[in-house]
């Protein structure tokens, strides 16, 4: 079973939204099966692939407001730039928040990320390339 320290190494190497997929990859490798991280706080909850354990991270930073009025457009936009590497994550977790995200949910299987507003909506939904 992996372990928090496990995650928070492979999270160290990454330093723009270019990164993520390898991130992905490392994580998928350990055995993590989905991952809930709250833009609030940055809250990551990771599940694994056998009993659905979880192991939680802490809070990554200091809170964020999430903005009501939910826009996808913003959240294309803000998900465009960081995967071009032009923002760092707390950058992108701000921005995120002013789009209305409330979270975001990664399932290694299906190799995607949804992003998620306040009432459970789904704002985009991406695959995750494979590296």
């Amino acid at each position: 079973m992996f372990t928090i320290s496990d995650i928070q190494t492979a999270a160290a190497k990454i330093k723009t939204g270019a990164d993520f997929p390898q991130f992905i990859k490392e994580i998928k490798a350990m055995g993590v099966k989905r991952n809930d991280v709250y833009v609030n706080n940055g809250l990551s909850i990771y599940f694994d692939d056998e009993d659905n354990a979880q192991q939680e991270s802490p809070e990554d930073y200091p809170a964020l407001i999430i903005n009501e009025a939910s826009s996808a457009g913003k959240l294309e936009h803000a998900l465009k730039i960081h995967q071009q590497g032009e923002t760092d994550f707390i950058t992108f977790c701000k921005q995120a928040a002013d789009a209305g995200v409330e979270k975001w949910i990664i399932d290694t299987e299906e190799m995607t990320c949804t992003y998620l507003d306040s009432a459970g909506n789904e704002l985009v939904k991406e695959e995750i390339p494979e590296v």
